[in-house]
């Protein structure tokens, strides 16, 4: 009697970002990977990855969790955050504006110095009611600042607010659903509707995404072969690191392994290394790090992670052993 294979899950969990075409974007994030793959000798695996023959591949969508609620991505402006949310995204841009600065282009850059000056011109917070003007005023001043530019658009306002706002809104464990389910619970719950604990899962995940996968993923208890974070903030000490749960921040259980890739020039990206602070799950399994250099005006975008063979070779290693295997 033949014994059926249990395919393994791929799973993609996107960054920040209002409404989208979710079908189309697991297009997109297939076919980058596939670009990584073939850069990294698994050219004859392309069709079975893109065909979903090696995995049953998802999308963990939940931008219209944001664009449904009360306070619409981009449509509110900063004056539309109630004082917490509006002071965890002051300490996110304040945070951005670190890593902006030291790169080379910006580090001469007088105009970005006085605005990160200005963030926090007394070292205190700004109190309910100020924080949301406060905000509003420094985007502004941001957005307008010579040389902040990335490829053939700006960064205006609103998509500064998008930047930052949704992980505000996210950390703040608020914005209670009829059946009192508050938003970051929402958002994890599509993550977790995606795995199956009946099957080994690989989770790819990108920005704001890595920070809802590790909180989901310490939810879960199925088998994760591989959990890849690309673009992730969850280091950032002062306004996402604190506010991770569980705490103290650590490797779930059900990882096996956890690779890290950030880009050099990658400003949402802090410095600090996830191999540093997440404490190991029993098994040992801390994030292993990978620092790429790709020498893009803006490196923060998922599918120009994804194309890069550093990430897929990983990503079709375990596909390919976990088939060898069945």
């Amino acid at each position: 009697m033949a014994i059926e294979r249990v395919k393994p899950k791929l799973v993609f969990v996107h960054g920040i970002g209002g409404r989208r075409d979710a079908q189309a974007e697991l297009t997109d994030w297939k076919r980058a990977l596939a670009e990584g793959a073939r850069e990294s000798g698994y050219a004859s695996e392309i069709s079975a990855l893109t065909a979903d023959w090696s995995a049953d591949c998802s999308f963990a969508y939940y931008g219209d969790l944001f664009a449904s609620d009360r306070q619409p991505q981009g449509s509110a402006g900063a004056e539309g955050l109630d004082g917490d949310q509006a002071e965890i995204v002051l300490g996110l841009l304040e945070e951005f504006l670190s890593e902006l600065a030291v790169l080379p282009a910006h580090r001469d850059n007088r105009r970005l110095a006085r605005i990160r000056a200005q963030v926090r011109p007394d070292g205190e917070a700004q109190g309910i009611g100020n924080a949301g003007r406060h905000l509003s005023s420094l985007l502004a001043a941001v957005a307008s600042v010579p040389g902040l530019s990335w490829g053939a658009r700006k960064l205006s306002q609103r998509e500064l607010l998008g930047i930052l706002s949704q992980p505000g809104r996210y950390l703040r464990r608020a914005e209670s659903d009829e059946s009192g389910r508050t938003l970051d619970q929402r958002i994890r719950e599509r993550v977790l509707d995606c795995l199956d604990p009946g099957r080994p899962t690989i989770v790819v995940a990108h920005s704001l995404g890595t920070v809802v996968a590790l909180e989901a993923l310490a939810e879960y208890r199925g088998p994760v072969e591989l959990f890849v974070t690309v673009g992730s903030p969850i280091a950032m000490r002062g306004f996402i690191w604190p506010l991770l749960r569980p705490r103290p921040p650590a490797t779930p259980e059900s990882v096996a392994a956890w690779l890290d890739f950030r880009d050099g020039d990658d400003v949402i990206v802090p410095k600090r290394r996830l191999a540093d602070v997440v404490a190991p799950n029993t098994a040992g399994v801390q994030p292993v790090p990978d620092r790429l250099e790709s020498a893009l005006f803006w490196s923060h975008n998922a599918t120009t992670y994804l194309r890069r063979q550093e990430i897929a070779k990983p990503v079709m290693e375990t596909l390919t052993a976990w088939t060898a295997r069945s």
